[in-house]
């Protein structure tokens, strides 16, 4: 299904060649984060008002789903150096495919909990998948590879454009309780965009070493990966609750779906912003500026006076999300031997996954127990201090950490 990409000797035609292979490549992230996971978020309240949850039940619908997110990057590893890089991916992206069409299928609580388990690990697999050939086909073009990179981490912000272009206006349309034809209308985007995914060459198949064996180190990297997974603690909870929080401001679809887009937008134009920010830090510099400036976007968001500022608060999350989770894995093709790069991807998606098991939750309780979806916003945003201060603590890795 597959093939391997013999080297070009032609240094712009090679650049340009492995720049359109991570764009596709962007399409599992896309499929697995930016529609799977967060367009839940967009779905919510008219889930909520139809099936009677409670902001902590919520919540626990994006727990199980990190907690399938957690089990996929734990087993991520394995699986590509058992079926290769680029199985991995396209049958990751498959089982989000799947689960969406499922969330379509039923208003069952449990069957629900089943679709977003299954969403999460498959999205996982995938994510990890392109991650590593995105770090390796970047490292190919040294002067390029931390634009390249970034290239594959604007998948998320394209599943966030057409989910949030998609999902709210077909709720204004169809009325209340329509949630569930609005998930089967965002599996059939998914399941085109699996497609196109067969097209991708990555270079790896199963069987391909030895190379996949090596275990990354993790007491060296503790902090990044504190300071990541606080990170998720706090910027899953904004992604859960703030069109919630918006339309209980009176905010209606196209408010709703502006909001949305333009979070998935800042997301597509993050390479563009803070790809020069990533080439030139060292240690969790970058990561910790990042997530200060995530902090203010947030701050921004919650108490800004016009929809103007909500939508640029809205951009500037988006772009500054996805260029942290691309300076993750800067931080892992910097200071790990490309042997390591599977097991160092898997770790910091792991400190992503349990950061999202706790986020909504957390968030949730402290919403429910304070009776103010505000409230939980800002408790959930104020961690973001303490992620930044653990990544700029952060240091690289010594030759000696990864040999």
């Amino acid at each position: 299904m597959f093939a391997v990409m013999r080297p070009d000797h032609h240094p712009d035609r090679a650049l340009w060649r492995d720049g359109a292979i991570i764009v596709i490549l962007a399409l599992a992230p896309a499929i697995g984060v930016g529609i799977a996971r967060f367009s839940y978020s967009l779905l919510l309240p008219d889930m909520r008002a139809s099936l009677g949850w409670s902001y902590a039940a919520a919540g626990f619908m994006n727990t199980v789903n990190a907690a399938g997110y957690l089990i996929g990057a734990l087993a991520a590893a394995g699986a590509i150096r058992r079926i290769g890089e680029s199985r991995a991916i396209f049958y990751g992206s498959l089982v989000c495919v799947i689960a969406l069409a499922l969330s379509a299928a039923s208003g069952n609580f449990l069957v629900l909990s089943a679709a977003r388990l299954a969403a999460g690990v498959g999205g996982a697999i995938a994510f990890v998948g392109g991650g590593v050939a995105a770090a390796r086909l970047s490292q190919r073009h040294p002067a390029h590879a931390a634009f390249l990179l970034s290239l594959y981490y604007i998948g998320p912000g394209i599943g966030i454009v057409l989910s949030g272009l998609a999902a709210p206006l077909l709720l204004a349309a169809l009325g209340p309780g329509s949630w569930w034809i609005v998930w089967g209308a965002l599996a059939a985007v998914t399941g085109v965009l699996c497609l196109l995914l067969i097209v991708a060459r990555t270079g790896t198949g199963a069987g391909d070493p030895a190379k996949m064996h090596v275990r990354a180190p993790l007491a060296p990297m503790r902090l990044v990966l504190a300071s990541y997974c606080i990170f998720s603690v706090a910027t899953i909870a904004y992604m859960t609750f703030m069109i919630a929080w918006l339309v209980n401001a009176g905010a209606g679809a196209l408010v709703q779906g502006a909001f949305w887009t333009c979070l998935g937008l800042g997301g597509v134009a993050s390479p563009f912003l803070w790809s020069w920010m990533l080439a030139g830090a060292r240690g969790g510099r970058a990561i910790a500026l990042l997530t200060a400036i995530t902090f203010v976007a947030v701050m921004v968001g919650l108490f800004a006076d016009g929809r103007a500022l909500q939508f640029l608060s809205a951009f500037g999350f988006g772009s500054v999300l996805l260029a942290v989770v691309a300076g993750t894995t800067a931080f892992v093709r910097r200071n790990l031997s490309p042997a390591a790069w599977p097991s160092g991807v898997g770790a910091m998606t792991v400190a992503f996954g349990l950061g999202q098991m706790i986020g909504p939750v957390l968030s949730g309780a402290i919403t429910d127990a304070a009776g103010d979806l505000l409230v939980g916003l800002i408790a959930s945003a104020g961690l973001l201090v303490l992620a930044a201060a653990l990544a700029a603590a952060q240091r690289d890795l010594s030759p000696v950490s990864f040999r």
